[in-house]
């Protein structure tokens, strides 16, 4: 009985660890994958930066992107932070696990000893007979024969316990190095993030100095920039109210109403909400949605109506979702702008210099609709917009979180 429930007790521990293990794999795992992730896009925000130097001017892109790159290695050091300590969780519970097949081990060495000496003692034909013999009655000698026979097959099973309780701590100890030489593997990768995380900030500092030279050609910029936002602005306003014009319906009413298709594609595009795909195949963005502090003018505030996604040379914008384009207009002479109905939905795509759609065409999610322009300083960037009607949303919202 006491053994039965040794074994069912040691069972019921390593179920429990093996369970746990099981969850923290898991999350493991995704801790590695973010940190691969954020390592990709270090590496891509790299090559961004080493494109945007190449006509070797200093811009307010190549800072936004060495922030974002900052932000992200913040990141990366966080993320690796968080695989150190989960290894430590784990490692003390290896060495918690260990210790208990210690202690298991030598309970049932001790056990085991035990039995053996009695098997000893009885180990000849004659002595079984004396012990047999000097039973009371019938009754306890078959007990006592009984217990002879459990006695032999208890050291044998209790031999290959031994056994296999050695081997699982091997394993265990053979685990523990492994997690030890990854954690060491994680801490010197997190000091060398560390060492490059304040390289980075000192170059941000330093380039941030040199923009604050150049104030006049700053300021003479961002007018220029807010003036074609204001001229996007009103011709997405302007195409809106014509999509959205109400008219005649056959009972006589005047009134805007969405088509069954129409309706369709729009519920459709709201469940979307948060797993549309990105407006290009690869990017970072490099300015989000809202009101923002410039990077280097003191006191001076930008409103971004969208998104900019900041790309290499060569990308091509694509359609979110399926949709009719209502529009494609020129802005500038080298920005072009798509216009995409989704129902009561509107995408807007900016900053195109070479577009493959046309007013009226139906285009389907992820399909090619222009090249993103690369402008003389060698950035790259579009500009990416989402519409409810006559209310703008913030992009983040609504395309995947990752690319």
């Amino acid at each position: 009985m006491m053994i039965t429930k040794h074994i069912l007790s040691f069972f019921a521990l390593w179920f429990c660890i093996g369970f746990s293990t099981a969850i923290g794999q898991e999350t493991a795992e995704q801790l590695e994958s973010k940190r691969k992730q954020l390592e990709a896009e270090i590496e891509y925000t790299n090559k961004l930066i080493k494109e945007t130097r190449k006509n070797k001017q200093v811009t307010l892109n190549e800072l936004k992107l060495i922030n974002n790159r900052v932000n992200q290695r913040n990141e990366l050091i966080a993320t690796l932070k968080k695989e150190i300590n989960y290894l430590n969780t784990q490692i003390n519970v290896n060495n918690l696990t260990v210790r208990k097949l210690n202690k298991d081990l030598e309970e049932l060495k001790q056990e085991y000893a035990r039995i053996v000496y009695f098997a000893y003692k009885h180990q000849t034909a004659y002595n079984k007979l004396i012990y047999l013999f000097s039973s009371d009655d019938l009754n306890q000698a078959y007990q006592r024969l009984r217990y002879i026979d459990q006695v032999s097959a208890f050291i044998r099973t209790e031999s290959a316990n031994i056994k296999e309780r050695e081997s699982d701590k091997v394993a265990e100890l053979n685990k523990l190095n492994d997690q030890m030489d990854e954690k060491s593997r994680l801490l010197d990768k997190g000091n060398v993030q560390i060492l490059k995380l304040e390289q980075e900030k000192i170059q941000k500092d330093q380039l941030k100095q040199q923009l604050q030279g150049k104030e006049k050609q700053l300021t003479a910029e961002l007018k220029k920039k807010e003036k074609e936002s204001k001229k996007l602005k009103k011709k997405i306003e302007d195409i809106i109210a014509r999509e959205t014009k109400p008219k005649l319906t056959k009972s006589g009413k005047t009134e805007y109403a969405l088509s069954p298709e129409e309706k369709r594609l729009s519920e459709s595009f709201a469940t979307n909400k948060g797993s549309l795909p990105w407006p290009i195949l690869r990017g970072m963005i490099s300015e989000t949605f809202g009101v923002h502090q410039h990077p280097v003018l003191r006191n001076v505030k930008t409103k971004n109506n969208g998104v900019d996604i900041t790309t290499s040379p060569g990308e091509k914008a694509r359609s979110v979702f399926d949709g009719k384009v209502v529009s494609v207009t020129k802005i500038t002479a080298s920005n072009i702008a798509v216009i995409i109905k989704h129902g009561d939905y509107f995408t807007v795509y900016s900053n195109l210099d070479d577009v493959f759609v046309g007013q009226g065409d139906m285009v389907s999610t992820k399909e090619d609709l222009g090249n993103v322009h690369t402008s003389l300083k060698g950035i790259t960037e579009l500009h990416f917009e989402v519409w409810k009607g006559k209310t703008l949303q913030n992009p983040a919202y609504w395309i995947l979180p990752n690319k």
